[in-house]
């Protein structure tokens, strides 16, 4: 009967890391994780189980898939019929996270050099257990979790997990996958700037406490601790930095000269925004280095309406400032990304220019709109008496027009033609081409026949008032 319940135990552990990880896990990986003591302190290959003494106990719902080599369920609808059972499983993500945090723990591991020319193909589960363990003690903390991520986290950049982790975040990082061609390794990314990358509020205490950290320490990113927290919208690792007398909050990071504030701006989080212009010691209106653009205009860019309206209530804030970059204020942005209702409100500022013209091309934000063929921001500015409907650029000559006819928004053509100031003939300076001849070179129909009847349409006035 003991070793029944075993056989059984081994099953359900089975079935909970593939219904649990946070991504398909390979046939020697699954081997790994289901061969991990939690306590121990290294894995010797005899405790690894095989692929067939862990598939038995599992009746046939596991499978390995031939093309990719990642166990899975016998099929899809299997997996949500299971985690439909909240009483199948105790605390799966923090078992998990245990898994992971013994193994990144193991001295085999720590004995790696933290930055290798390669991943080493010797070490299965290396990779998962450095990449997720953190998502995993999000959704489930227990007190040995904390014991073994502090021990991680005490030398974190001096871990291979630490490089492993950055360059498999290409999105928030840069770094490419392939660890030969990432430079210096995860020197600076101390345990601080983890827990601010991996977002696990519950750790951020005990960490702080852990020794005396530099807080306005650059990482190899070039990302402080705080920074992290704003750009991965950590809002209660935020406010316990913020917190600190010692955090310097509008500091900047290396590579593209972003302060906290804009990263918060451009992610969205409201509540690192409003704690951050509650503060004397921060520039709402400050540029970044890479591109001069603002706060106002990242948040213009991504459509974050609140937050708008919170740096607009800003009386240092200029809500028509032009970026030194691509020369465009923040309602040209917005015009160009459709956001309709950043749009709105900024066109209710005194001092907005709602027909700013680019100093080198004469882009307007009318022609953004109507490349992009948003026919909600294309009517708020035709609404306007300041807004000239016929202005061309000063690089191709080319009219909002004859822009949205090439692009084929019949709903913005449509809009442009029922104005008398609009003149649907109008050719652009660098082709010649008229928006009929755009129109039909790039095969849009429905805008050719607008224009056709516009013209006849026309023509038909002229002949009535000669006669």
């Amino acid at each position: 009967m003991a070793q029944k319940g075993k056989v059984l135990a081994l099953g359900l552990k089975a079935l909970m890391w593939v219904l649990y990880s946070e991504r398909p896990l390979r046939e020697e990986d699954f081997c790994y994780a289901l061969g991990v003591e939690i306590g121990s302190t290294d894995l010797g290959l005899g405790k690894v189980p095989t692929i067939q003494t862990l598939l038995a106990p599992c009746l046939g719902l596991l499978t390995v898939e031939t093309s990719s080599s990642t166990v899975r369920p016998v099929h899809f609808t299997l997996k949500k019929h299971l985690l439909n059972d909240p009483n199948l499983f105790h605390s799966p993500h923090s078992a998990i996270a245990e898994v992971c945090l013994t193994y990144l723990n193991f001295g085999s591991v720590r004995a790696l050099s933290p930055t290798p020319r390669s991943g080493p193909s010797t070490m299965p589960l290396l990779e998962y257990a450095s990449v997720y363990w953190g998502e995993h003690a999000k959704r489930g903390m227990t007190e040995n979790a904390k014991i073994l991520a502090l021990r991680l986290l005490n030398r974190f950049d001096e871990h291979i997990s630490a490089q492993l982790l950055l360059s498999c975040n290409r999105r928030y990082t840069g770094w490419s996958a392939s660890l030969s061609q990432v430079a210096g390794g995860p020197v600076g990314f101390t345990g601080l700037h983890g827990v601010a990358f991996l977002g696990i509020a519950e750790m951020v205490a005990p960490v702080l406490e852990m020794r005396k950290w530099d807080a306005n320490a650059a990482d190899c990113t070039g990302n402080t601790p705080l920074i992290w927290a704003a750009r991965r919208g950590q809002e209660e690792i935020f406010t316990a930095l913020l917190d600190r007398e010692d955090v310097i909050p509008d500091r900047a990071d290396r590579e593209h000269g972003r302060t906290p504030l804009i990263w918060a701006t451009m992610t969205g989080c409201e509540g690192v925004v409003k704690m951050l212009l509650g503060r004397e010691d921060v520039n709402p209106n400050r540029t970044d280095t890479e591109y001069g653009r603002t706060p106002l205009s990242w948040a213009a860019e991504y459509g974050h309406e609140r937050i708008v309206m919170m740096l607009l209530s800003q009386e240092d804030v200029n809500p028509d400032h032009v970026d030194t970059e691509y020369g465009r204020t923040p309602l040209m942005w917005a015009s160009m990304a459709g956001r309709e209702g950043v749009v709105k409100i900024l066109l209710e500022q005194e001092s907005v220019n709602p027909d700013y013209s680019h100093p080198d091309c004469g882009v307007t934000p009318l022609l953004l709109a109507a490349v992009g063929g948003y026919g909600g921001i294309v009517k708020m500015l035709l609404e306007r008496k300041d807004v000239d409907p016929d202005r061309a650029d000063t690089e191709y000559g080319q009219t909002p027009l004859s822009r949205a006819a090439a692009w084929g928004h019949e709903g913005v053509v449509k809009m442009l033609l029922e104005r008398e100031d609009v003149d649907p003939n109008r050719a652009d300076t660098k082709d010649g081409r008229t928006p009929l001849a755009w129109a039909a070179r790039n095969g849009h129909e429905g805008v050719v026949e607008m224009l056709l009847d516009r013209n006849h349409g026309r023509h038909d006035r002229i002949a009535r008032r000669l006669l």
